[in-house]
C-alpha cells in the first residue's frame, strides 16, 4: 500500500509529513515573491494566498516539510497527490524551495527520494509544471521526465491554470 507521507532522508535533507505547526516556518521560506515568479500562481508569497496553499497541502494527505539537515530549518515543501491505483500512477508536485537553496541539489535530491519511494508502488510518476515555469520544466527534464501533454489544473481554492504534464516511467528509470 502506497504511503503518501513517509519520512524520506538522505545526506542533504529530510522530507517529513507536513504538520499544522509548520505554517509559520514554511511561510518564511515561501514569502519571497521571486520563489513564485514563474509559477502559475504568482501570489503565493502573500500571506492569505499562502495560507490557502498550506490548507490545501494539509488536506492533501501527502504533503512534506523539507528540512535542510545542516541548518535544521524548513526550506520548502512538496507532495504526492492524485494516486491512481488503476493506472499505477501518482503525481509529485507543489514543490518549492527558499531561493537560497536553488541550484544546490536540494530539488534533485528531494525528487530522487520521492521517485524512489513511489516506484516501490506505482509504474508511472506524473508532474504538473506551469506552462511558463521554465526553471521547473528544465529541472524535471534533467531527471528524465518527458512532456506528455497539457492540462488545465484547478489548484485548491485558486483559479485554474495551464500546465504541462510530464511523466517518468518505472521502466525508464
Amino acid at each position: 500500500m502506497f504511503e503518501l507521507q513517509p519520512t524520506l532522508e538522505d545526506d542533504l535533507l529530510i522530507a517529513r509529513p507536513l504538520k499544522d505547526k509548520d505554517v509559520e516556518l514554511l511561510y518564511k521560506a515561501a514569502s519571497d515573491p521571486f520563489v513564485w515568479d514563474q509559477h502559475p500562481n504568482k501570489n503565493r508569497y502573500q500571506r492569505d494566498e499562502f495560507l490557502n496553499f498550506f490548507k490545501g497541502a494539509m488536506q492533501s494527505g501527502g504533503a512534506f516539510a523539507v528540512i535542510d539537515k545542516e541548518s535544521n530549518t524548513i526550506i520548502g515543501s512538496s507532495r504526492f497527490y492524485d494516486l491512481n491505483e488503476n493506472d499505477q500512477s501518482v503525481f509529485i508536485g507543489y514543490t518549492f524551495f527558499e531561493k537560497k537553496y536553488w541550484g544546490k541539489n536540494y530539488n534533485h535530491s528531494l525528487k530522487k527520494l520521492m521517485i524512489d519511494h513511489a516506484f516501490q508502488f506505482v509504474d508511472k510518476i506524473h508532474f504538473h509544471i506551469g506552462a511558463t515555469n521554465y526553471r521547473s520544466q528544465k529541472s524535471i527534464e534533467k531527471l528524465g521526465a518527458k512532456k506528455i501533454g497539457e492540462q488545465l489544473v484547478e489548484y485548491f481554492g485558486e483559479e485554474p491554470r495551464q500546465n504541462f504534464v510530464y511523466e517518468i516511467k518505472k521502466v525508464e528509470k
